[in-house]
């Protein structure tokens, strides 16, 4: 496994890049082919710290962020997100009945809802027409991430959401 270490507003030291391998080195027994790039971003912004990183593989990439105060938790964070995504590639692939790029998940993984991939719950509700702002002060007040709504100006669905910047974006499917 080859780690690509970048920075941005930080310096890289000695101690972080063995911390870095060290941690990244945990990941390797889910590979049959050791010979991946992995790039890891590190980013300090406002007090944050942001550890990003990214591993292609076939057809997927991996991709894990986590931002906490201490650069050692945010790299923690990521090696632990990676994890779950290698354990949920490695259902696919098992289900798809194709080449394995991962070597078997330790019988001690514990299994997880996430991995199932299946629809556990269906909730129904009745869209009421509103306009784009209407929606956003209603997901505010319900204080969740998202909002399915009946756009009253285009008469479609539509679905606003928060962003990690704390602005706001908007769906708007649209047929072929």
């Amino acid at each position: 496994m080859k780690i690509t270490i970048k920075a941005k507003n930080t310096q890289v030291t000695e101690p972080l890049t063995d911390y870095i391998n060290k941690r990244f080195a945990k990941l390797e027994k889910y590979f049959v082919d050791a010979n991946l790039n992995v790039t890891v971003t590190l980013v300090v912004e406002k007090g944050l710290h942001r550890t990003e990183a990214m591993i292609p593989l076939n057809r997927y990439i991996l991709r894990a962020e986590d931002e906490t105060n201490d650069m050692y938790a945010s790299i923690d964070g990521v090696v632990d997100k990676l994890e779950r995504q290698i354990r949920k590639y490695k259902t696919k692939i098992n289900r798809k009945s194709k080449v394995q790029t991962i070597n078997e998940v330790p019988s001690d993984a514990p299994a997880t809802a996430e991995e199932d991939g299946k629809v556990i719950k269906t909730k129904t509700f009745v869209v009421k027409p509103m306009d784009e702002e209407e929606a956003i002060m209603q997901m505010e007040l319900l204080e969740h991430d998202f909002f399915v709504f009946l756009n009253a100006d285009t008469n479609s669905i539509n679905v606003v959401y928060k962003r990690k910047d704390n602005q706001y974006g908007l769906i708007q499917p649209t047929l072929d």
